[in-house]
């Protein structure tokens, strides 16, 4: 199987640990076990509930435990409708390969994650693409997708909170998806990794599982939850989608590692508290990125209204790579060029992480911009 190089990956992977400032990073600021352990109310004394625990495979679709509290976060599901996966990546991976076959009609959003139409496309599907624009918000047109969404239709792949932009779509607008899909006979896989993170009011949008019967939420622990090192992730759908994946499932995946099930088991049980703290952090955060674009000439955006990423246009000659290797080399600062999400003048950046972290990185790049700045 031929497959596309990942661009966001392989730009991750070149220079992640070359930056002193990572304003790339797409997580909530990282939690430390003894941080996890604090928010759940116990000790370092809890950790001695791992001693006895035997490093089998343990439960292969994920603990009875885990599910329940995975379930908990939907309206309508219980743990029949819940498969552990190795990360959002993983859950997403084992969706398109159980669901999409050679020839099948594919629509997905872009930009998104590459995933969804790059698994796909090396399946052989027929895949279209929806382009998200900023005079829409990044909002789906939903015109448009109602036009390609021809009977027939095997899948619509959105992503909410989407990355990069941070758009957001309402239940009312995935209500609306619904009903086209459901007029096409279509699934729609939605990654809701960033669920949980909205700027405004309880921060939890609803997930397409919750307003379709052919919905399928994939989401994990790593952005909103603070926990990419557990890397687990989960699909929420119908019972037949589930089955489907457990097929695939164990070709590649068995199980879960055993005291990632036990320390996400804890964190979903805890959730409330964990995602307090991730929208502190992205609502405080993004209030501060905000003004510096307000003072940036060069720049400007589509503010985010969920999420931890924000897609920033800039008003220079120079290609997003480029542009993105020329801050990193003189300021120490990484974003990510638009190019490696099929979005050229472009960056993203991640605003999620540590707020000192923010602000040096964007004194850093306003000083650079001074620098730079073409003559008018």
């Amino acid at each position: 199987m031929h497959i596309r190089e990942f661009g966001v990956e392989i730009w991750m992977n070149e220079f992640e640990l070359k930056c002193e400032l990572n304003l790339g990073e797409t997580c909530v600021e990282s939690l430390t076990v003894a941080e996890l352990l604090a928010i759940s109310g116990k000790n370092d004394l809890a950790l001695s509930e791992l001693l006895p625990l035997k490093l089998t495979y343990g439960a292969i679709p994920g603990s009875d435990r885990l599910r329940d509290a995975i379930a908990a976060m939907y309206e309508d599901h219980t743990r029949d409708s819940v498969v552990v996966t190795h990360g959002t990546i993983g859950a997403n991976s084992l969706v398109h390969q159980a669901l999409v076959s050679r020839g099948d009609k594919v629509i997905s959003v872009i930009p998104t994650y590459q995933q969804h139409y790059s698994i796909p496309e090396s399946i052989g599907a027929d895949v279209h693409h929806l382009h998200l624009r900023a005079e829409n918000g990044f909002l789906p047109d939903l015109s448009e997708l109602a036009a390609l969404a021809t009977p027939g239709t095997r899948l619509i792949a959105i992503n909410n909170p989407n990355n990069p932009t941070g758009s957001l779509m309402d239940r009312a607008m995935l209500t609306d998806i619904a009903a086209i899909a459901r007029n096409a006979g279509a699934y729609v896989l939605c990654d809701e990794v960033y669920r949980g993170t909205d700027q405004e009011g309880p921060g939890m949008t609803a997930s397409i599982a919750d307003v379709y019967e052919k919905g399928i939420s994939t989401a994990g622990m790593s952005k909103a939850f603070s926990l990419a090192g557990l890397r687990l992730g989960w699909i929420v759908g119908p019972h037949e989608v589930i089955d489907a994946v457990m097929i695939h499932r164990d070709y590649n995946t068995i199980s879960v590692g055993m005291i990632d099930d036990h320390f996400a088991t804890l964190a979903l049980e805890n959730r409330t508290a964990i995602l307090a703290r991730s929208q502190r952090i992205t609502r405080g955060n993004l209030a501060i990125l905000s003004d510096w674009v307000d003072s940036e000439t060069l720049i400007s955006w589509v503010r985010p209204r969920s999420g931890t990423t924000a897609l920033l246009k800039y008003d220079l000659p120079i290609p997003s790579r480029d542009l993105c290797i020329a801050i990193l080399d003189e300021t120490g600062v990484m974003f990510t060029p638009g190019s490696a999400m099929e979005m050229e003048g472009h960056i993203r950046i991640g605003y999620a992480n540590a707020p000192s972290i923010l602000k040096e990185g964007l004194a850093r790049i306003s000083a650079f911009f001074a620098h730079h700045a073409p003559k008018r």
